[in-house]
């Protein structure tokens, strides 16, 4: 299967690429993203012939209805990493936590977020390429909170590989942070920016399309890639999960073979929704994607009224952090998918021009058919995971904000299944607040410490580590300067 671009092709990029190039240079003609030139269309029983198979195996499964050219040995071997995760039979549980309502939990790997699913795989094969072909790569990653620690993890010490991981200072939680500075790969660059994702975000895409850029690191021998969801290298493994979500419900006896379902994703970058839409186009049964954002409603508003609107938008720094984006980079490819190249070039050129596009009437009727979006507050979030604990049940900031998706939203009485994105360790301080009823100000160590005690809550050695973990990376520097750093860091 090949590869085109979103917003049409320039005349100097291929006009189709393949798998391995698109994941290796995500960046394509006039700021675009790499899409499949059409979704493989699943057989009508996929899903009843992998009830009784492994998650390792339906990956594999539609990883090859993809035809990827990568190698069998090196698809086994990668998703071989997710033997690694709490329960290797079971890398993402769903858990019913009201009779129609289950929580999809996507945190059991080694950084404790969803973004574990996709870049351990991810980091085994574009590495393993990067060998096969005797070519080194740097590559980028901006971070709201989760993806830089999963970047870290998995590519650490790999060969061929360096990795640069901007994240905005102030704008993670103490263990995010830590699981970022305190990695140790020779191979890694942390660096804290002034500023926010957003701008983390558009100075990686900056640099991605810099051809004086490229040009330096093409003096040192080496090529350039992301590892953001820019990269599809990292959306096809997160269309996996939604097959497994379907699959647990059946095997629970909670629907039948073609029972439609709701589901329900916390959404920032619009990744982990994206793909739930190419799972629904490759004819997984679901009745529509309910997005949940917070204070930050750029999604909601889109979804609702057609317009994307961000000039007199500032971004809010809210207790879902992760969430916290106003540029959701992966609207473009459901975009691209229901208008064509020439609508999403149109729509870009006018974001990056006047801060804003507006679709028709008749194109917003056409999106509001797959997707339906709503937002909610911190105080909405605080009382959700109370009310959920006092019913034995232990969420984080982000899973908290799709309940209001969940109770308001639904038109039909259909099974939910929402998407845990991160454990509650990763935001300690903002659960203890909502589960005593408080605005105490807590650090990361102490709220972890009183949550596990009072409410015999688990925490992860790789969590409790942290705190006396060595400092590796300390820099934090404006956003004009990234762009030198990681010279100086690819130069030795």
């Amino acid at each position: 299967m090949n590869f085109v671009e979103t917003r049409g092709n320039d005349g100097i990029k291929p006009v189709e690429a393949t798998f391995s190039h698109a994941i290796l240079n995500p960046s394509a003609s006039f700021g675009g993203l790499y899409v499949p030139k059409e979704l493989p269309k699943l057989e009508e029983n996929f899903i009843q012939n992998h009830v009784d198979k492994s998650y390792k195996e339906l990956a594999f499964d539609i990883l090859k209805a993809f035809e990827i050219d990568i190698d069998d040995d090196e698809i086994n071997k990668a998703l071989a990493l997710y033997d690694n995760f709490d329960d290797a039979s079971n890398p993402c549980p769903v858990v019913r936590v009201k009779d129609d309502l289950f929580v999809h939990e996507q945190y059991h790997g080694p950084t404790r977020a969803f973004k574990d699913m996709a870049l351990q795989p991810f980091g085994s094969i574009l590495s393993s390429i990067a060998k096969k072909r005797d070519e080194h790569y740097l590559i980028l990653a901006a971070t709201s909170g989760d993806t830089g620690p999963a970047a870290l993890n998995t590519f650490k010490n790999k060969e061929n590989i360096q990795v640069a991981c901007l994240y905005p200072d102030g704008g993670t939680s103490d263990v995010q942070r830590l699981q970022m500075v305190c990695e140790d790969g020779d191979n890694l660059k942390v660096l804290g920016i002034h500023g926010n994702f957003d701008d983390a975000q558009s100075a990686l895409k900056n640099l991605l399309a810099s051809q004086s850029f490229k040009d330096e690191l093409e003096r040192d021998g080496i090529k350039l890639s992301a590892a953001n969801s820019v990269n599809f290298g990292r959306i096809i493994f997160q269309i996996i999960y939604h097959f497994w979500s379907y699959i647990q419900l059946h095997k629970q006896e909670e629907i039948t073979f073609g029972e439609k379902i709701y589901l329900v994703v916390p959404s920032g970058n619009f990744g982990n929704v994206l793909g739930g839409f190419y799972a629904q186009e490759m004819g997984l049964p679901i009745e529509k994607l309910l997005v949940a954002s917070n204070e930050n409603d750029i999604l909601t508003q889109w979804i609702n009224t057609g317009v994307y609107d961000i000039r007199d938008k500032e971004l809010k720094l809210t207790k879902s952090p992760a969430m916290d984006i106003l540029k959701s980079s992966n609207i473009e490819r459901v975009i691209y998918s229901l208008y064509g190249p020439k609508r999403t070039k149109e729509f870009f050129d006018d974001l990056n021009e006047k801060k804003i596009f507006t679709m028709t009437q008749k194109e917003t009727e056409e999106l509001k058919k797959y997707f339906s979006a709503i937002n909610s507050d911190d105080a909405y979030g605080a009382k959700v995971i109370k009310n959920f604990l006092d019913d034995g049940y232990l969420m984080d900031p982000h899973t908290a904000t799709c309940l209001k998706a969940y109770e308001e939203l639904k038109e039909k009485d259909l099974k939910t299944v929402i998407y845990s994105t991160a454990e509650w360790t990763k935001f300690s301080p903002t659960v203890l607040n909502a589960l005593h009823e408080n605005s105490t100000s807590y650090v990361d160590k102490e709220a972890l410490e009183i949550i596990s005690k009072e409410y015999n809550a688990t925490l992860p050695s790789s969590i409790k580590e942290l705190f006396s973990a060595k400092i590796n990376h300390d820099s934090v520097i404006n956003k004009e300067n990234i762009e030198e750093e990681i010279v100086k860091f690819i130069k030795g």
